[in-house]
């Protein structure tokens, strides 16, 4: 019984990856547009972030739609096919888990954030001008 559970979800998966890829296609939001001084900033900022992914997870799905809409250039990790990758988010992250956000701070240490809600949050705070004006206010 076990093994006909097991080749299901398989199949499932595999019905399942090519839609759920081609609806972040169709559904991925146009970068906001910021000057260009603001957009060097973020992408100098985001030399230091990496998200550990599988294409496919819907939840990696949703970080990468706010990264999209955010404009920024934050390194991709697929830690399904690339074990190199996997054992990193294992060893510094303490578990395979995704979406992974690994955040590298001034000092050399590193942050890792799970679950999409507060990847996004933290993405939000940190990038969006409408939450920096809000903040200054």
């Amino acid at each position: 019984m076990n093994i006909v559970v097991r080749y299901f979800f398989r199949f499932v998966r595999l019905v399942l990856t090519p839609v759920i890829l081609l609806m972040e296609k169709l559904t991925t939001p146009k970068a906001l547009s910021r000057s260009a001084e603001d957009q060097a900033a973020a992408d100098s900022a985001c030399k230091d972030l990496a998200l550990y992914q599988f294409p496919a997870c819907p939840f990696c799905v949703k970080v990468r739609k706010e990264i999209a809409r955010l404009g920024l250039n934050i390194e991709l990790r697929d830690s399904r096919n690339d074990t190199g990758h996997r054992a990193e988010l294992e060893s510094g992250g303490g578990r395979i888990k995704v979406p992974c956000l690994r955040v590298t701070h001034s000092d050399g240490q590193q942050e890792w954030l799970y679950e999409s809600g507060a990847i996004n949050q933290w993405l939000r705070e940190r990038f969006n001008p409408s939450v920096e004006d809000a903040a200054k206010a």
